[in-house]
Parts: C-alpha cells; sequence; structure tokens
C-alpha cells in the first residue's frame, strides 16, 4: 500500500465574532466604548434633531444677538450661546448634524461600493482589465483630492448632491487600490484554490470566499475614511464652496463664526468642537476595530487587554 496521505483540507475562513462576543470586546477598550457612544449620539441627533428642534434652529431673536453660553436667562436652547442672528446655537449643531452625517456616509458608501467593486475585478480578473482600472486610479489620484473639489464645486452648483459626488470620486482609488492588493494575496490560498478544482464559479469564488475575507480591512478604512471625508466637506463649506444657506452644517457654521472670533468666540468653537470629537471617535472606533476584526490578535480584547496606547 503507498504511504502517501490525502492533503489536509483547506481551513475554512474565521467565522465572526457572535454580537456577545463584540459588546464584551468593546467594553475591554473603554476608549472605544465612550467613541461609540457618542457617535450613536451624533446619529440620533442626525435622525431626530431636525424633526425636534428644526423650527428653533431657525428661529431668530435679534435680542439673543450673539449670546453669550452658559446663561439660562433665555431658555435651555441657549445654553450654548446665540449666533448673529439671535438663533439659539444648541437646535442649529444638533440640526447641522444631519447633513454633515449624511454628506460623509453618502460619499464614504458610494466610493466604497465602487471602489470595491473595481478592486474585485481589478485583482481577479485579466490582466488587461487589471491595468486599465488601475490606469484610472492613477488619473484620479493625479490630482489633489480637495483641489479637484473645489475646482469641480466652482464649476457646478454647490450642493448636497454635487458635494457627495466630488467627495465619492476623490476618494475611489483607496478602496480600488486596496481592495486589490488583499485578492491578489487571498486569491493564492488553499481555499480558494479547492473552491476552483471543484468547478465554482467565478462569482461565487469572488463573493463567497474572497470577499468575506477582505471586508473587515476594508470596513476598517472606511470608518477612518469617514472621519476624512467629514473634515474635507468641512473645510469646503468654510471656504465657502459647499453647503450654502439656509441649509447648514458644522464646517459652514464654523465659517459663518470666523469674523466673530475676537467679540463671540463661541460661534466657532461650538461646532468645531462637533467637528473634533466626532473624528476623533471615528479613529478611536477604527483602531477597535483593526484589532477585533483580525482573527490573530481578537484575544487581546477577549481576555480584557486595552488595543491603545
Amino acid at each position: 500500500m503507498s504511504d502517501i496521505t490525502a492533503p489536509a483540507p483547506a481551513a475554512p475562513n474565521p467565522a465572526p465574532p457572535a454580537k456577545s462576543s463584540i459588546l464584551r470586546m468593546l467594553w475591554a477598550d473603554k476608549f472605544a466604548t465612550v467613541a461609540v457612544v457618542f457617535l450613536g449620539l451624533v446619529l440620533l441627533c442626525a435622525i431626530f434633531g431636525p424633526l425636534l428642534l428644526g423650527d428653533a434652529a431657525g428661529g431668530q431673536n435679534l435680542r439673543a444677538r450673539n449670546a453669550p453660553p452658559f446663561s439660562l436667562e433665555r431658555g435651555w436652547l441657549y445654553i450654548l450661546g446665540g449666533d448673529a442672528l439671535g438663533r439659539p446655537l444648541l437646535p442649529r449643531i444638533v440640526v447641522a448634524a444631519q447633513n454633515t452625517i449624511a454628506i460623509a456616509a453618502g460619499a464614504v458608501a458610494a466610493s466604497f461600493v465602487i471602489g470595491a467593486a473595481l478592486g474585485l475585478i481589478a485583482g481577479y480578473s485579466r490582466r488587461i482589465w487589471s491595468e486599465v482600472i488601475m490606469r484610472l486610479a492613477d488619473v484620479i489620484m493625479s490630482f489633489p483630492s480637495l483641489l479637484l473639489a473645489v475646482i469641480v464645486l466652482y464649476v457646478l452648483a454647490p450642493s448636497v448632491l454635487n458635494l457627495v459626488l466630488v467627495l465619492a470620486i476623490t476618494r475611489i482609488p483607496i478602496y480600488l487600490r486596496t481592495t486589490r492588493a488583499e485578492v491578489l494575496e487571498v486569491r493564492e490560498r488553499m481555499f480558494v484554490q479547492a473552491a476552483q478544482v471543484l468547478g465554482a464559479s467565478t462569482f461565487r469564488i469572488v463573493f463567497r470566499h474572497i470577499l468575506p475575507v477582505i471586508l473587515p480591512t476594508l470596513l476598517t478604512i472606511a470608518t477612518l475614511d469617514f472621519a476624512f471625508v467629514m473634515l474635507a466637506e468641512s473645510a469646503l463649506s468654510f471656504l465657502g464652496i459647499g453647503i450654502q444657506p439656509p441649509e447648514i452644517t458644522w464646517g459652514l457654521m464654523v465659517s459663518q463664526g470666523r469674523q466673530y472670533l475676537t467679540s463671540a468666540w463661541w460661534l466657532a468653537f461650538w461646532p468645531g468642537l462637533a467637528i473634533i470629537l466626532t473624528t476623533m471617535s471615528l479613529n478611536l472606533l477604527s483602531s477597535w476595530m483593526r484589532i477585533a476584526l483580525d482573527p490573530t490578535q481578537r484575544w487581546r480584547l477577549e481576555l480584557g487587554g486595552r488595543v491603545n496606547g
């Protein structure tokens, strides 16, 4: 008899952690826990803020022009002060969260889907398609993203749709190049080769075997990219080519309060603080996700260890 033994079957893809395990790992990192709570609060403000405080955010009261913060003389809505037209800052910040989050989410979602799809094609298809797609990414990356956004928005009318479109186009190469690099590595693994030998279709191999493996990496990048896109939108609104009044975003509120920095610092401080805290929370969440979604490092959280610092 032959002593040759059959090769061991390829190890299946690591199963994602259960919901209870995710909560335990999140609680193990207190900074990430605080970040998730804050981001949840921001999301609630974006969803329900305009319904609850929309009228208050647009109501003018010239007697409360540049009203100082931490005073309940005019009611709790003026706890953060009033703007140059007497509108309370707290409701305006809550209402502005909807446009800020919607623009960032729309741009990230569009660039994520388009970039990942093109990256899957470039990484698993024939060489000619890969070269065409990668040259397209090089063309987009040859233009500074903020400069490209400024030029396009200067030519087109500034609107939410145009802003989302421009920001999405500039971020596509990030997901495209990352996805292609990951696919080129994963396609050589034994479980993919076994699927090919068994006659699995290209569609099944890509979406059933390859995509689940690279998805955690893309989600981590998307979390970081969300913060970048939000800062880019704030910068464009600050320059006056983003969202236009009467619509409001945090970046536009900072721009409107710029001329009052010496006399009413709170007009720009509070929306700027909202941008900083949201960006910081997204970075902390991304740092946690990088560990939690990696099977080789997840044990650090499962044992209650810290990932930050």
